[in-house]
């Protein structure tokens, strides 16, 4: 009985011991999970009072290098004052008391007169000629054809002059020289002076700047060597857009003094001519322009060969008038991407001339009528070679009387043969060597009936240009 108390007793002791441990092990869990949470607690705030502690330092950087600026500035401000003291003591004891210096203020450009200098510029034009000619005992030239001086300045925001004066190996002279008023009225300009004239395209441009060697042969024919270029007043008008298409309208009144159109002009009647032009892109890469000329001019004084074996002249009076009509075409295809490297652009145009007069040999009153055209057609094919080929045809009239003598010829616009004509095919390639230096090379072959000028020519061309204007066209 006791062994069995005994035994109830150790297993109810046991019992109680392990509810006893158990309440202790959720006690101490509970505790640990709070010990957790608090320590989790107070990382948190080291956290917070590090940032706040690092703000409060980079305030107080920033305010301590302000402070040190403002003393080095105030430091370098009582340096400065301590050196005007000083150098005032010392103007004092030299000499004194001074007044001080005014300050000076440069209003008037005086510093910047350099800018008033005009931009020169010179370009050299020098060919080389092989021939077989049957007009012509010379096979072969050397020409320094022009050492051409450009001048242009501004004269003030409204006014630009331009000149330029072709230097031969024989002469100097001017070729242009002229001002130009921008801005009369809304959308036109005015031109004062001497000017290659607005008849087509390239008769505007200097030989230079052409893209062959030579004008084209009915220009030449019509205008004479030199083109048209004569004196007198511009009115260039950017008239309102036509659609798509923008459009100017030059009118000029020149000096009628083209000694091939208005030879006989005794009373210096003034020419007119009257220039349209159009423009339009036919797409980001392709453009037209097209244009139509008329000038008009009168002669009125006539060298009759009353005796051609006596060679006995009289000169009558007697105002006839002569007119020339022209339209040309350009288009140019240019990928604007590629635009350095390839393009390829087509340009013609045509002439038409009725000069009325009172025939050298007695006969009366007559008129002359002569035509031609050109047409070439030139490519890029690399950012520095051009390739291309020029067509020219020329009919000048046919007169029984056109060469009754030496001084009363009418030649090239008039000849004697029957059914007269002449054309010229010419390729060509040019090389740019930079912008500043260019080489060329053309072949012409020329052809005609009625008139002597078979002929096969091989130019070799260099020009270069030193300043600021290049190779400018005009």
């Amino acid at each position: 009985m006791l062994r069995i108390n005994f035994i109830l007793i150790v297993l109810v002791s046991a019992v109680f011991v392990s509810v006893a441990l158990a309440q202790e092990r959720k006690a101490d869990a509970g505790v640990i999970e709070q010990l957790n949470d608090r320590v989790l607690a107070l990382q948190q705030q080291i956290l917070e009072l590090q940032e706040r502690h690092d703000a409060e330092i980079a305030a107080l950087k920033e305010q301590i290098n302000e402070l040190a600026a403002g003393a080095g500035k105030e430091k370098e401000k009582d340096d400065i004052a301590s050196l005007r003291e000083l150098a005032k003591a010392a103007s004092s004891e030299a000499g004194g008391p001074q007044e001080s210096a005014e300050e000076v203020t440069y209003e008037s450009g005086g510093l910047g007169l350099q800018a008033l200098n005009p931009e020169i510029s010179v370009t050299g034009d020098f060919i080389f000629s092989s021939r077989q000619d049957s007009t012509s005992d010379e096979s072969s030239d050397f020409n320094f054809r022009t050492l051409g001086i450009h001048v242009e300045s501004w004269l003030d925001p409204y006014t630009r002059f331009k000149a330029a004066i072709p230097v031969t190996e024989d002469e100097a002279k001017l070729g242009e020289g002229y001002i130009t008023l921008y801005g009369i009225t809304d959308n036109v300009n005015l031109t004062l002076g001497k000017f290659r004239q607005q008849f087509g395209v390239v008769n505007r441009w200097h030989k230079h700047a052409l893209d062959q060697v030579d004008f084209p042969l009915a220009l030449r024919q019509v205008f004479g060597p030199g083109g048209l270029n004569q004196s007198g007043v511009s009115i260039d008008w950017m008239m309102p857009p036509a659609g798509r298409a923008s459009q100017q309208l030059t009118f000029q009144v020149t000096d009628g003094s083209n000694d091939r159109l208005f030879g006989e002009n005794s009373h210096n009647r003034p020419s007119l001519l009257l220039h349209y032009k159009n423009y339009r892109d036919l797409s980001k890469d392709t453009y037209l322009e097209y244009g139509l000329s008329g000038l008009v001019g009168w002669n009125d004084e006539w060298t009759i060969d009353e005796d051609i074996t006596d060679d006995y002249t009289t000169t009558q009076d007697s105002r006839k008038m002569t007119t020339v009509l022209g339209a040309d075409l350009s288009v140019l295809w240019e990928p604007t991407e590629k635009m350095r490297y390839r393009n390829i652009e087509w340009r013609s145009e045509a002439y038409l001339l009725d000069k009325r007069l009172l025939a050298p040999d007695g006969s009366g009153a007559d008129n002359i009528n002569a035509w031609g055209l050109y047409s070439y057609l030139q490519s890029k094919i690399s950012r520095t070679v051009d390739i291309g080929i020029r067509a020219d045809y020329f009919r000048p009239d046919s007169k029984d009387y056109a060469n009754i003598s030496d001084s009363l010829s009418l030649s090239p616009l008039a000849v004697t043969g029957d059914n007269p004509y002449m054309w010229q095919i010419g390729p060509y390639i040019t090389w740019w060597q930079s912008p500043f230096v260019k080489f060329r090379v053309e072949y012409n072959h020329a052809e005609g009936h009625g008139i002597d000028v078979p002929r096969d020519v091989i130019w070799l061309q260099a020009v270069f240009a030193a300043g600021p204007h290049k190779h400018e066209r005009y």
